[in-house]
């Protein structure tokens, strides 16, 4: 190979060498594209109290139910509780006039604060009434009630009669039934972070119209007391019903619309079951037995005279009736076809 030809050959080999770096820093420097993920806007304004669940009429606002959130700015109305300005303690306890939806802002006029008007009617579920019964620090589980409980209802009452001492009985006709204010008070006392127990006159119920029917009546029969209830025993017992079949959960329901229905079913009051304990069950000394009146003894000695009738006739007991004739002398008894008949002997 001659010196041109070689000469050349290094000269490509310098090129091809050059443009090789030059490429590889090309692509080595350039810089790679940055992806910069879609932040999501932040509203910029104050913050408004908005319900964390959907709030139905009647609900009683409680610390979990509502909260305060960022809010636009121009969405902002006069209505709205913004934060710094409300008192949360004082929303607390209050009743929903209006129903509202998850995330929907609260205004002033969708809340009802305890002593104003309407407050007891905002409380009230659908379809349930408010009767209100006297009590005593005797019968009112001695002023350790407050709104909010739940209570069970008896009823102590004296049944007098013609035969021997009276009967003494109370039953508990009533369960669960929710109490909404003790005298004129629909909230909670409290002092230097304790809850105020003072005596009352009166209890306010919520109840069905069926209930408030009984309870009117129970009034004027005896003596009503109230008997508080545990907390669990709502519990266990809705437990009882879903698992014995008599309560049913709405095929097809939401998280949210069961946990309402179940909600609903543990503060349903009851009507029916009734238990009832009388004088003989706390003393042999008292009555067990509903006393006799005038026309069960009345019954008792007709009955009796008829069976003396029968027992002298040689009859069986029951075939002979009250003002039968009684037969002192000897009888025989006479058969035609189906009739059997009594005879004295010696007549015809």
């Amino acid at each position: 190979m001659d010196k041109k030809k070689l000469m050349l050959l290094l000269g490509a080999l310098v090129i091809a060498i050059g443009t090789a770096m030059a490429a590889r820093s090309l692509f080595m420097g350039a810089a790679a594209p940055k992806v910069e993920a879609a932040q999501a806007q932040v509203p910029k304004g104050p913050k408004v109290l908005v319900a964390q669940r959907a709030l139905p009429v009647g609900t009683i606002i409680t610390q979990d139910s509502i909260s305060f959130q960022l809010w636009p700015k121009e969405m902002v109305q006069d209505a709205y509780f913004l934060d710094g300005e409300a008192d949360m303690n004082k929303l607390l306890g209050t009743v929903v006039r209006y129903p509202i939806t998850a995330g929907q802002p609260v205004t002033q006029g969708a809340l009802v604060a305890p002593g104003d008007r309407g407050f007891l009617a905002a409380a009230l579920g659908p379809g349930m009434r408010a009767v209100t019964i006297p009590v005593s620090a005797k019968t009112g589980v001695g002023g350790f009630v407050f709104p909010g409980d739940h209570v069970d209802l008896m009823l102590t009452q004296t049944v007098r009669g013609d035969d021997g001492d009276s009967l003494k009985a109370t039953e508990t006709f009533l369960r669960n039934i929710r109490v909404l204010a003790t005298d004129q008070s629909t909230e909670t006392e409290t002092a230097d972070g304790k809850t105020v127990v003072r005596a009352f006159r009166t209890v306010t119920l919520e109840v069905t119209p069926r209930i408030a029917e009984k309870i009117s009546v129970a009034q004027t029969i005896g003596t009503l007391s109230l008997s508080l209830r545990s907390l669990a025993d709502n519990q266990s017992e809705l437990d009882q019903a879903i698992a014995s079949g008599s309560l049913k959960v709405p095929a097809g329901a939401t998280k949210e619309q069961e946990e309402k229905f179940l909600a609903q079913a543990m503060n349903r009051p009851a009507d029916g079951s009734s238990s009832f304990v009388t004088g003989g069950d706390v003393s042999r000394f008292q009555r067990r037995t509903m006393p006799a009146s005038k026309a069960d003894q009345a019954k008792q000695v007709a009955s009796a005279f008829a069976n003396t009738i029968a027992d002298r006739a040689g009859m069986p007991r029951g075939a002979a009736r009250p003002g039968d004739p009684v037969q002192t002398g000897p009888v025989v008894r006479v058969t035609r076809g189906k009739t059997t008949v009594v005879e004295p002997v010696g007549g015809r």
